[in-house]
């Protein structure tokens, strides 16, 4: 039995080892090709033949917006993080320990406008945020309230966490003079940090990766772009040859600030994930 619990561990080993090396071959060919020396577009080999700093160099110097792109990105993405972590905590909490007339059928209607993709009010939003400046050079402050506008209806991963805190916790405060918003902040909250974790991880996320509606909201102004929408005219608008290694290197320098977050709270984030899936 132990020598086939040995075989048994080792071959699992052998297939998560090679698993691991086909996910991070993508990753690794990124970087090396932003370390690439030599110029030109992609190339058949994949170790550069001379490495250099310059692609790095060139996104921070003068020639280049990318610190300010980085700026935009992260800005937009910090805002809609805190303001949607926020709103899905206040209305996960009312959803899951209030009862009201009209709760069930809110929580139906929001699921029925959920199933319908973002893309069918690209086109009307972008207009709406045209009559209200917040386009181009107002492109940040208009990516952040479109994705806070409709955060409160990504509730159902957190009011079911918040399903699984026993409900006696609440009465008990409640005897005690306790107030809903003091049961939220000194009780419920301390008790949720996994799911409070993944849902400010999952809301940085969206607004660090978005380029679609992104480019449709800066429309060709370049101090409005996000690092997404810049990078991606590097390749398709300029010279091509020229950009591939250096959009390469901006793609790492994206990579970074979402791998550490993950690294740092993955703990909490599978936690968040797993307590979130159990629905009250």
């Amino acid at each position: 039995m132990a020598k086939k619990r040995k075989l048994g561990n080792a071959a699992i080993y052998c297939i998560l080892i090679i698993m691991s090396i086909i996910w991070l071959f993508p990753f690794v060919g990124l970087v090396l090709q932003s370390f690439r020396g030599e110029s030109g577009g992609m190339v058949q080999y994949l170790v550069p033949k001379e490495f250099s700093f310059k692609n790095y160099l060139y996104l921070f110097s003068g020639d280049c917006n990318f610190p300010l792109w980085y700026v935009n990105t992260l800005i937009i993405a910090i805002f809609v993080s805190v303001l949607q972590t926020i709103i899905i905590i206040c209305v996960s909490y009312a959803l899951s320990r209030m009862r009201f007339s009209g709760r069930k059928a809110l929580m139906n209607i929001w699921l029925v406008l959920g199933m319908f993709p973002g893309f069918l009010t690209m086109i009307c939003l972008y207009f709406l945020l045209k009559q209200m400046g917040l386009t181009m050079a107002g492109a940040v402050p208009g990516l952040i309230l479109i994705s806070v506008a409709s955060s409160g209806m990504g509730y159902y991963v957190c009011k079911g966490y918040f399903d699984t805190i026993p409900k006696s916790l609440d009465e008990a405060a409640i005897i005690d003079g306790a107030s809903r918003a003091q049961i939220l902040v000194q009780m419920i909250i301390p008790l949720s940090k996994p799911i409070i974790i993944y849902t400010a991880l999952v809301a940085f996320m969206a607004p660090w990766c978005d380029y679609i509606f992104a480019s449709y909201v800066a429309f060709g102004y370049e101090k409005g772009y996000n690092v997404a929408v810049a990078m991606t005219r590097w390749v398709w608008t300029n010279d091509y040859q020229g950009f591939f290694t250096r959009f390469c290197a901006g793609g790492i320098l994206v990579a970074v600030p979402v791998t550490i977050l993950f690294m740092c709270l993955q703990k909490y984030y599978v936690e968040g994930v797993t307590g979130g899936a159990v629905k009250g």
